[in-house]
């Protein structure tokens, strides 16, 4: 074999060996033994053990757990759906392949705030499409107006002469500045009431009397966690979809990465609008008040090496390079915090034990999506005690390093 025909053996052979594992449909997911990947599996039994010790203590029926939290707010009454949860669960994935797994993996269970994390896909493959021709522009530019339903089955129009009837969310000075970047950062400051909920009134902070008549900040330079805001984005974005979000994830995100059949995104019981002579719900973009993404943890894995693999699943970009940079770079106003729901481990400080190239899509109960690019990385834990993320990551982590 003559040098030049050799060189190009080497190069083929090595990319053949270095081709990323991706799974099957569904439950063809190949396992393999921490020791077969060269793990420690006493560190990784330790790390189930170290889960399993720190479940929540929070009750498991999540409707009576949601009034004893978030349902004290003003307006905290639910519009969405509870379920009551499973057991503590888990699973690991090294190079692709599901290492360690426990609990009800495949038991489908809401997701609460992980659920942004598909929102923001949505949103990430309207601009990949051109729907959104750059993050910076103000939403308003692209909102048509919008009838609820609720509206559309009719009021007493007596009552209210000289109001519009439709959504117009974009319209005040301040709210006329947002751009897309600025919702999806949580840095937008809008002023509003959106399905029965005011802006104010999600997790109310500081003096009571200013709560309704504070003076706005300008859009962009102060983050602020607020899911009437992030219910807007979902709003904005079936707008610019002109179809429901639901559809939009499984064409373009969940059927590619070989998602079950099993999981769904829910709304509100007044989340519904009229679009194109149609009722279309909007889904919520996590379980604050209910609703939000239904989903197994084999189904959260996936999407957790769908964004490990930044945006690639086997030959298909799903989600841009450029769309994952951008999920994966901070804003001026919180260097932990990239796009919605992308937690960043700037500085290590998120997670002490991590690389700060990982990051986490996160959501309460408490659901962790853990992303470790430095390691090839996933794990899912659910129904964790928040304080406990680090000493999992910690443990499995150590598993790679000895």
């Amino acid at each position: 074999m003559n040098r030049a025909l050799f060189i190009i053996f080497i190069v083929l052979t090595i990319g053949l060996d270095a081709q990323t594992y991706f799974p099957g449909p569904t439950d063809q997911w190949e396992r393999k033994s921490p020791s077969e990947l060269g793990l420690n599996p006493d560190s990784i039994a330790s790390a189930i053990q170290y889960a399993y010790s720190n479940e929540s203590q929070s009750p498991r029926n999540l409707e009576i757990n949601h009034y004893l939290g978030f349902g004290r707010e003003p307006f905290g009454d639910g519009i969405g759906p509870f379920k009551t949860r499973g057991d503590q669960t888990g699973i690991i994935v090294k190079d692709g392949y599901i290492i360690a797994e426990w609990g009800e993996p495949d038991r489908v269970d809401m997701t609460f705030s992980v659920t942004k994390s598909f929102l923001s896909a949505t949103i990430g493959v309207a601009h990949d499409q051109g729907l959104i021709r750059d993050v910076n522009d103000r939403v308003a530019d692209y909102m048509a107006p919008v009838m609820s339903l609720q509206s559309a089955r009719g009021v007493n129009k007596a009552d209210h002469i000289g109001e519009p009837l439709v959504l117009e969310p974009f319209q005040s000075t301040h709210n006329s500045k947002i751009t897309w970047d600025d919702l999806l950062r949580q840095t937008s400051d809008w002023q509003g009431s959106l399905w029965g909920k005011p802006d104010w009134a999600d997790r109310p902070s500081g003096e009571r009397s200013e709560w309704i008549s504070r003076e706005r900040v300008e859009p962009g330079t102060v983050y602020e966690y607020n899911d009437t805001r992030v219910n807007l984005l979902a709003l904005a974005g079936t707008n610019i979809w002109r179809r429901p979000l639901q559809e939009v994830l499984k064409e373009y995100v969940m059927d590619p990465i070989d998602a079950s059949r099993t999981w769904r995104w829910m709304g509100y019981e007044n989340s519904w609008i009229i679009m194109d002579g149609k009722a279309v719900q909007v889904p919520s973009g996590g379980g604050h008040w209910g609703g939000g993404m239904f989903i197994n943890a084999y189904d959260q894995a996936r999407f957790g090496y769908l964004t490990l693999n930044r945006g690639k699943w086997k030959n298909q970009q799903l989600l841009s390079e450029d769309w994952v940079k951008k999920s994966l770079t901070p804003g001026p106003a919180m260097k932990t915090y990239g796009y919605m729901n992308w937690f960043l481990n700037t500085d290590q400080e998120r997670l002490p034990s991590a690389p700060e190239s990982s990051f986490f899509h996160l959501g309460a109960g408490t659901n962790m999506v853990y992303v470790d690019p430095e390691h090839n990385l996933v794990i899912v834990a659910r129904w964790i005690n928040r304080n406990a993320m680090d000493g999992i990551v910690k443990r499995v982590i150590g598993a790679i390093d000895k």
